[in-house]
């Protein structure tokens, strides 16, 4: 008997738990062809603000040793044209979709959220809270936990879908904040976003993004977002949809070990576009191999030496 690869993450309910990840594959409809997107569990698309945005200066994006560093600065196409256009489009691609909103204010993050949920067409939000908050002086909303909890509390009040909260690990207590959306009724976590980077070109003396600074994805990221994922899930037990670096199955097997429900690629797409798919395909068998039941069965089941449990446990 195959493994189990359907999760259920609070009531987002998935096929198999591969997703592609926020930003990565656009609205899913630009990647369609490529990524095979009817074989994975679903699409985490773009995220969108109240108003389009156009983004940074280029060059947006700069390939680094072991990943890329990104700028493109939530380009996208306003909430209007989100949810009277690209949304129904990006229904027909035929799997659970996942809106990404971003706001500058809590007043925002709840139109986002009321107005993606009368649509009807997607199956949870994601809140990006990595914006600067302007009502408290531009401190990113993702580093305090009064800030996150009242984006959660006013999205939770405009939506009961299924809502998950994506932090940085570029904080010092990733789990203090995951905590923090827990208990303002966010239904799990999405660990995690980009690392803030620098690349230099040192013949100019100038830096290679037109943004300056940008956001470190792919595997040079891994390790860090595996931590982040035990530690979140060992303080929350809520479902964590996990990325950072997954190029394999055998990646998406250490996430689900350290905690994570659900796998989100990204930064792979740049390098392969089939690899989500190869993921989807590849992880009953990979499961099987390992003693594994299914998906839900290996999820936190990390085991720390000394103490004879499973973190999961």
């Amino acid at each position: 008997m195959s493994a189990d690869l359907n999760v259920d993450l609070g009531g987002l309910k998935l096929e198999n738990p591969v997703l592609l990840a926020s930003g990565t594959a656009g609205y899913g409809l630009e990647v369609e062809r490529t990524a095979d997107i009817g074989s994975l569990g679903g699409v985490i698309l773009k995220s969108v603000t109240v108003k389009p945005r156009q983004g940074n200066p280029a060059p947006r994006v700069w390939e680094t040793a072991a990943g890329m560093l990104n700028s493109i600065g939530l380009e996208n196409v306003g909430l209007d044209e989100f949810c009277e256009t690209t949304l129904p489009q990006a229904a027909g691609l035929g799997v659970p979709l996942v809106a990404s909103i971003a706001g500058t204010t809590v007043r925002e993050f709840a139109s986002l959220a009321a107005r993606i949920h009368e649509t009807g067409l997607v199956k949870a939000i994601e809140t990006n809270v990595s914006c600067p908050n302007v009502e408290k002086g531009g401190i990113q909303f993702g580093v305090d936990t009064g800030a996150i909890q009242a984006v959660v509390t006013a999205v939770r009040e405009n939506s009961d879908l299924p809502l998950f909260v994506k932090l940085s690990a570029a904080v010092n207590d990733i789990a203090h904040l995951a905590l923090a959306a827990a208990q303002s009724g966010a239904t799990g976590l999405s660990l995690i976003n980009t690392v803030p980077g620098l690349a230099i070109d040192a013949l100019k003396r100038r830096p290679r993004l037109g943004g300056v600074t940008g956001g470190l994805s792919g595997p040079a990221i891994k390790p860090i977002a595996l931590k982040a994922v035990w530690e979140c899930h060992r303080a929350t037990g809520l479902p964590i949809i996990g990325g950072g670096g997954i190029f394999d199955v055998n990646d998406a097997l250490e996430f689900i070990i350290a905690g994570a429900s659900a796998l989100a690629m990204g930064t792979v797409l740049f390098k392969d576009p089939c690899r989500p798919a190869a993921v989807a395909r590849e992880l009953a068998g990979a499961l099987e191999r390992i003693g594994a039941t299914g998906v839900a069965s290996l999820v936190g089941t990390l085991k720390v030496e000394g103490t004879g449990k499973e973190c999961g446990s």
